[in-house]
């Protein structure tokens, strides 16, 4: 499945899990020896929610959070009778999230984002932390997962270069996905090199409300915007202090993967 180009495998772990996640997906992501993605979704369905989510990545790490794969899970599990379109609980290394599926998109209530510098404590819910590093302005928020976000004209110029020198700053000792965005408006134009990935991505759904925060606290933008990406475009609604995103989800094949053993 992908939402918006940013693609996943779905393994559906309903009866069956797979136990060596880590090397399934570095094995089913490399996209000339395996089926290729930008990682892979394990769902499962546990106690205290109606859907479980877990994100490998290409390079084996798990994510906490991802807007696209969260979209994409909740559209499989309606398809596959587990859910009904409407309200649907997910449950995820980043908590709990809330989700309405409808017909082709799904809103995800993707929660506050945190505004923290990643290597010290925050000074205030709100706060936006800027910091000058490798020649540019980087604002640093959580929205499920670490970003960093650059306002600069470099959106239009290759980003992996700078985005990678960036993302392994001892600023951000987990990592970090690097967004440099546009504003025009209410529109934002984003591209986003995920960590996991290492690479840029067509769409980053985590990124998209991670740009759409820090440009609202500075000012650039209102409550709602158009997030525009190479893939297509999200919109993001920040309402109370909490993140809603809204994008498509669409399913691209199925089938069964064979892995070899040894």
């Amino acid at each position: 499945m992908h939402g918006n180009g940013n693609d996943f495998i779905i393994v559906d772990e309903s009866k069956d899990a797979v136990k060596a996640k880590s090397g399934f997906a570095a094995k089913a992501c490399d996209r000339r020896f395996g089926i290729g993605a930008d990682g892979v979704l394990f769902l499962s369905r546990p106690k205290n929610s109606d859907l479980g989510m877990r994100l490998f990545q290409p390079d084996g790490s798990e994510a906490e959070m991802c807007g696209n794969g969260i979209r994409c899970l909740a559209l499989y599990a309606v398809d596959a009778g587990y859910v009904k379109r409407g309200s649907v609980t997910v449950k995820t290394k980043a908590g709990i999230r809330q989700v309405t599926a409808k017909k082709s998109s799904v809103i995800v209530d993707m929660g506050k984002p945190q505004f923290v510098r990643a290597a010290i404590p925050a000074l205030g819910e709100g706060d936006v932390f800027v910091e000058h590093m490798h020649g540019v302005v980087v604002s640093a928020v959580n929205t499920g997962v670490p970003h960093a976000v650059i306002f600069d004209e470099l959106v239009g110029d290759d980003i992996v270069e700078l985005a990678a020198k960036i993302r392994y700053d001892p600023m951000f000792p987990h990592g970090a996905n690097v967004d440099f965005v546009k504003a025009d408006g209410n529109t934002l134009f984003v591209r986003t090199y995920e960590r996991g990935v290492e690479s840029e991505t067509l769409s980053c759904g985590t990124g998209a409300v991670a740009a759409a925060a820090v440009a609202n606290q500075m000012g650039l933008i209102g409550n709602r915007a158009i997030v525009k990406a190479m893939g297509g475009s999200l919109k993001v609604t920040l309402r109370e202090g909490r993140a809603f995103m809204e994008g498509p989800a669409e399913t691209v094949y199925t089938g069964n993967y064979l892995l070899k053993r040894g």
